[in-house]
Order: C-alpha cells, then sequence, then structure tokens
C-alpha cells in the first residue's frame, strides 16, 4: 500500500530511528508535499522526546539540554530516494543560510516518516560565501569506531558528492524556498510520546 500524502497545515511525526528503535521523535508541521518533496516546519519550542535504554551511539546528544527545540524555527525540505535534508535557518527573522543536513533517505509511516542524522553538515551561507564543513570529525570518529557500517558511510559521501554538485552548478533545488516564512497563528505542537510508551529522557 502506498504511503498517503499528508496535508497542508497537519502535524506530521519525525522520528530518528537507531538500532531499530526511536531515538528521537517530534511533531514538525507540513508545509507541502507533492510526493516529490515534503516540506515540513519545526517550530522553535517543539518538544523533543528521546529514546533511553542502549543505543550503540549512545543516548541523543541533545539529551543534554532542555528536551525543546530552542533555535529559531526551522524549514525541512526533503525528496525521497536523497541522503539529506535542506533547512532553511533563520536569526531575528532575517534567512541566514541554508543548513544541509546528511541522513538516511526518509521513510514514509501512516504518521509521518522516519530517518537517522548521520553526523555531516553543510552549510550554505545566505550572502554567497563559501560552503562550510560542519561535523566532519564526528562523521570521521563515527566511521573508525564502527558506528557507521562502510557502506553507510560510503552513502553520506555520495549523497554529500551529490549537493556539491548542483552547488557549483547553481542548481540548489531548495532556493525556491529561500522567502517562505511560517504563516502568524500557527502554535507549536504538542510532544508526541514514544510508540512504546517510554517516558522522554530528561537531561
Amino acid at each position: 500500500m502506498a504511503a498517503r500524502t499528508f496535508s497542508v497545515d497537519e502535524v506530521i511525526v519525525r522520528r530518528e530511528i537507531l538500532d531499530g528503535r526511536e531515538w528521537m521523535v517530534c511533531p514538525v508541521r507540513v508545509v507541502a508535499d507533492t510526493g516529490d518533496l515534503l516540506a515540513v516546519y519545526l517550530a522553535r519550542g517543539t518538544p523533543l522526546t528521546f529514546g533511553g535504554g542502549e543505543f550503540r551511539w549512545g543516548l541523543h546528544p541533545w539529551t543534554a539540554f532542555a528536551p525543546y527545540w530552542q533555535s529559531e524555527g526551522v524549514l525541512q525540505l526533503q525528496r525521497p530516494g536523497d541522503g539529506y535534508a535542506v533547512w532553511a535557518r533563520r536569526s531575528g527573522g532575517e534567512f541566514t543560510d541554508w543548513y544541509v543536513n546528511f541522513q538516511e533517505p526518509m521513510r514514509r509511516t501512516d504518521r509521518g516518516f522516519d530517518t537517522l542524522d548521520q553526523e555531516l553538515d553543510l552549510l550554505l551561507p545566505a550572502d554567497g560565501s563559501p560552503p562550510r564543513w560542519k561535523d566532519v570529525d564526528h562523521f570521521e570518529e563515527r566511521r573508525r569506531s564502527g558506528g557507521f557500517t562502510e557502506a553507510e558511510a560510503d552513502s553520506v559521501g555520495v549523497a554529500a558528492a551529490a549537493v556539491m554538485d548542483l552547488v557549483e552548478r547553481g542548481a540548489g533545488w531548495w532556493e525556491v524556498w529561500r522567502d517562505w516564512r511560517a504563516p502568524q497563528g500557527w502554535e507549536v505542537p504538542a510532544a508526541v510520546p514514544l510508540s512504546d510508551g517510554a517516558r522522554p529522557a530528561r537531561a
């Protein structure tokens, strides 16, 4: 059965799945869902729920902070099959950069979609200055320690090369979203419990 298309303004669930279990879960609001693109909005103050117990990577690193999204709201753009999402970031309401978050290709669920952050990130500044890689050392350590299989690490490299090719050709498909802003009146969604009913991990 094909996964359903989500409606604009619908609150859905973004899950990071590690070792077959929920590592982090949060609600996001649908901006657009065309089948070829799923655009969602993560609002400031959105509650984050973290899985507990043993994970090969340990607890989610954000458990060290208050369990909600503390930065300004971000538009998150992802396409089926892509090993990355592109986030539009703002400061004081002004667009600052595109944040390319390398992650497992999204897998749709009845409630939203699943993915897993894969450490590596790329910043594309709004002023057109050169791209800047982020968390390369974390990615390489994860590879060295066996946190990634060789196939997983290689897939990140393929995705990174594909993004850099788009950037160098000036073909960033995400640019049409540069001026998008969240409508006034969109409320912060309520917390999403883990599927197994476990309580959120706290700092």
